[in-house]
Protein backbone atom coordinates (compact mmCIF):
# COMPACT_ATOMS: atom_id res chain seq x y z
CA UNK A 1 0.00 0.00 0.00
CA UNK A 2 3.03 2.35 0.26
CA UNK A 3 3.65 2.22 -2.84
CA UNK A 4 0.45 3.39 -4.07
CA UNK A 5 0.58 6.14 -1.41
CA UNK A 6 3.85 7.10 -2.29
CA UNK A 7 2.83 7.42 -6.03
CA UNK A 8 -0.23 9.24 -5.75
CA UNK A 9 0.57 11.67 -4.09
CA UNK A 10 4.12 12.67 -6.57
CA UNK A 11 1.33 12.22 -9.15
CA UNK A 12 -1.22 15.06 -7.08
CA UNK A 13 2.06 17.30 -7.14
CA UNK A 14 2.95 17.01 -10.60
CA UNK A 15 -0.83 17.85 -11.54
CA UNK A 16 -0.82 20.92 -8.90
CA UNK A 17 2.16 22.17 -10.98
CA UNK A 18 0.32 21.40 -14.43
CA UNK A 19 -2.76 22.93 -13.39
CA UNK A 20 -1.88 26.33 -12.07
CA UNK A 21 0.44 26.74 -15.21
CA UNK A 22 -2.33 25.28 -17.76
CA UNK A 23 -4.51 28.36 -15.59
CA UNK A 24 -2.02 30.73 -16.14
CA UNK A 25 -1.18 30.08 -19.41
CA UNK A 26 -5.11 30.64 -20.50
CA UNK A 27 -5.68 26.86 -21.11
CA UNK A 28 -8.66 26.59 -18.81
CA UNK A 29 -10.20 23.24 -20.64
CA UNK A 30 -7.05 21.40 -20.18
CA UNK A 31 -7.00 23.18 -16.37
CA UNK A 32 -10.97 22.12 -15.35
CA UNK A 33 -9.86 18.55 -16.46
CA UNK A 34 -6.29 18.13 -15.06
CA UNK A 35 -7.95 19.80 -11.50
CA UNK A 36 -10.83 16.96 -11.27
CA UNK A 37 -8.63 14.28 -12.05
CA UNK A 38 -6.24 15.66 -9.16
CA UNK A 39 -9.63 15.27 -6.87
CA UNK A 40 -9.66 12.07 -7.71
CA UNK A 41 -5.89 11.54 -6.84
CA UNK A 42 -6.58 13.05 -3.49
CA UNK A 43 -9.09 10.44 -2.85
CA UNK A 44 -6.32 7.50 -4.04
CA UNK A 45 -4.31 9.46 -1.48
CA UNK A 46 -6.73 9.07 1.08
CA UNK A 47 -7.68 5.32 0.74
CA UNK A 48 -3.78 4.46 0.93
CA UNK A 49 -3.14 6.83 3.69
CA UNK A 50 -6.28 5.24 5.57
CA UNK A 51 -4.77 1.69 5.13
CA UNK A 52 -0.99 2.59 6.47
CA UNK A 53 -3.06 4.60 9.08
CA UNK A 54 -4.45 0.98 10.48
CA UNK A 55 -1.26 -0.59 9.36
CA UNK A 56 0.81 1.62 11.96
CA UNK A 57 -0.22 0.63 15.36
CA UNK A 58 2.97 0.91 17.46
CA UNK A 59 3.73 4.58 16.31
CA UNK A 60 1.02 6.53 18.56
CA UNK A 61 1.08 10.51 18.52
CA UNK A 62 3.40 10.49 15.00
CA UNK A 63 1.06 8.62 13.36
CA UNK A 64 -1.46 10.99 14.09
CA UNK A 65 0.70 14.18 13.94
CA UNK A 66 1.58 12.55 9.97
CA UNK A 67 -2.38 12.14 8.99
CA UNK A 68 -2.88 15.75 9.98
CA UNK A 69 -0.03 16.91 8.18
CA UNK A 70 -0.71 14.66 4.95
CA UNK A 71 -4.40 16.52 5.23
CA UNK A 72 -3.04 20.07 5.73
CA UNK A 73 -0.68 18.76 2.52
CA UNK A 74 -4.07 18.34 0.33
CA UNK A 75 -5.83 20.90 1.84
CA UNK A 76 -2.75 23.37 0.64
CA UNK A 77 -2.79 21.64 -2.92
CA UNK A 78 -6.51 22.40 -3.42
CA UNK A 79 -6.03 25.64 -2.28
CA UNK A 80 -3.20 26.47 -4.84
CA UNK A 81 -5.49 25.12 -7.90
CA UNK A 82 -8.65 27.32 -6.57
CA UNK A 83 -6.71 30.31 -5.69
CA UNK A 84 -5.03 30.21 -9.05
CA UNK A 85 -8.24 29.82 -10.94
CA UNK A 86 -10.04 32.74 -9.39
CA UNK A 87 -6.33 35.11 -9.99
CA UNK A 88 -5.63 35.56 -6.11
CA UNK A 89 -2.37 35.33 -4.49
CA UNK A 90 -1.00 31.74 -3.73
CA UNK A 91 2.38 32.59 -2.30
CA UNK A 92 1.25 31.57 1.25
CA UNK A 93 -0.26 28.18 -0.05
CA UNK A 94 2.80 27.05 -2.07
CA UNK A 95 5.00 28.16 0.94
CA UNK A 96 2.44 25.49 3.19
CA UNK A 97 2.47 23.11 0.78
CA UNK A 98 5.85 22.92 0.38
CA UNK A 99 6.60 23.30 4.02
CA UNK A 100 3.81 20.47 5.11
CA UNK A 101 4.91 18.03 2.38
CA UNK A 102 8.48 18.31 3.66
CA UNK A 103 7.41 17.63 7.26
CA UNK A 104 5.32 14.81 6.04
CA UNK A 105 7.98 13.51 3.83
CA UNK A 106 10.01 13.53 7.03
CA UNK A 107 8.09 11.70 9.16
CA UNK A 108 7.14 9.00 6.65
CA UNK A 109 10.17 7.83 5.45
CA UNK A 110 12.19 8.85 8.45
CA UNK A 111 10.59 8.05 11.25
CA UNK A 112 7.58 5.51 10.28
CA UNK A 113 8.17 2.21 9.58
CA UNK A 114 8.67 2.05 6.19
CA UNK A 115 10.82 4.52 6.18
CA UNK A 116 14.58 4.76 5.19
CA UNK A 117 16.27 6.52 7.98
CA UNK A 118 16.84 5.04 10.89
CA UNK A 119 14.77 5.58 13.84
Amino acid sequence: MAHLHITSWVIALILVVLVTSFTKSGKEKAAKILHMILRLFYLLILYSGGSLFASYNEYGVLVIIKLLIGLWAIAAMEMVAVKTKKRKPVGIWWAQLIIAVVIAMILGFGFLGAGILPA
